[in-house]
């Protein structure tokens, strides 16, 4: 396996360009994993998919275990094909707060799947396979249509103008129509584009700076807003960031979490929002649950936060409440 790895790896010539080629090698081993040639393809075919999950360019032995991973991989696939057609996807509202007037400005959409017998499945449970068999285009395609239209809806019943902010995912980011999809949902909605945001994450725009600089260039054109989400956890250099055009900066949970001890925690967080500042950028907190991960904010002058310290996410019914009459607990 090893000197198959090392010849597959080596470049080949294209023109002007070398090119290299990886592999992921799943192995089966007769007659242990099986005594026929069907069951060997199909158990060595399943170690191939558990190499990719370990990162590719490996190779894994089958297990037993593999298969009913498999199985189970499967059975969500089709589940997810199905949750669109039968409406099963909702989305919740995370209010976000302006730390200096208390005003909610803004609403983060976030998606939930009604499952018809497992119940609320949490995104974590089905985005990455989403992401992995290419569902997470259409499934974010009808959370762009509708947040926009929910949106729209609200202003249009009498509550005060809010931009509500979506999450686009690396594989949306490089789809080729995504300012298509995102004029599209725009006009069947009637939202502005000033009203609707979109949170990209630091890790998605470094993997081709070019292409995500011309892409956000494009939606700014548009008069549609765009943050970067979980600030801190990539690898963003500071020459790339002061060329992306971004209203704002999200200080990722995991540095607000352990805020009010951790010195670690306080040094990154006032080190972002002092960056923000002079980038002229607005910076947000996610995560924020306590009195006191608010007065740290509040003390190092940061613009805004979001978390259960004011809101879990909430239906849209619970928010016309919000803004219609005030802060429920």
């Amino acid at each position: 396996m090893q000197k198959l790895r090392a010849a597959l790896a080596e470049p080949v010539r294209l023109g002007a360009h070398l090119v290299r080629a990886t592999a992921s090698i799943g192995i089966a081993n007769y007659p242990k994993d099986g005594t026929d040639p069907d069951t060997l393809l199909a158990n060595a075919d399943a170690a191939m998919y558990r190499a990719k999950e370990f990162g590719r360019d490996n190779f894994q032995f089958y297990a037993p275990e593999f298969n009913t991973r498999a199985h189970e991989k499967f059975v969500l696939q089709e589940e997810l094909r199905n949750a669109l057609a039968r409406s099963e996807f909702t989305l919740l509202y995370q209010p976000q707060v302006d730390l200096r007037s208390g005003r909610v400005f803004a609403l983060e959409a976030l998606i939930r799947w009604n499952h018809p017998t497992l119940g609320t499945v949490m995104p974590t449970m089905f985005i990455p396979t989403a992401e992995e068999t290419g569902l997470i285009v259409p499934i974010g395609d009808w959370v762009l249509h509708e947040a926009c239209r929910q949106n729209k809806a609200w202003q249009d019943a009498g509550l005060p103008p809010l931009t509500v902010c979506v999450n686009v995912s690396a594989r949306q980011f490089r789809e080729r129509n995504l300012i298509d999809r995102i004029v599209s949902a725009l006009k069947d909605s009637g939202l502005e584009a000033r009203y609707l945001e979109l949170e990209v994450t630091e890790s998605l725009i470094m993997q081709d700076i070019e292409l995500a600089v011309a892409t956000m260039n494009a939606l700014q054109s548009l008069g549609v807003q765009i943050s970067i989400d979980d600030f801190g956890t990539g690898y963003s250099s500071l020459s790339a960031l002061k060329t992306f055009p971004v209203a704002r900066l999200k200080i990722d949970k995991s540095f607000i979490k352990d805020l009010a001890a951790d010195e670690n925690d306080q040094a990154v967080a006032s080190a972002v929002i002092s960056l923000g500042q002079n980038l002229n950028l607005r910076v947000i907190a996610e995560g924020v649950e306590t009195d006191d991960q608010v007065a740290f904010l509040r003390r190092n002058n940061c613009d805004e936060m979001q978390g259960y310290h004011f809101s879990r996410p909430v239906c849209a019914q619970d928010i016309e409440e919000l803004l219609g009459g005030g802060r429920k607990d």
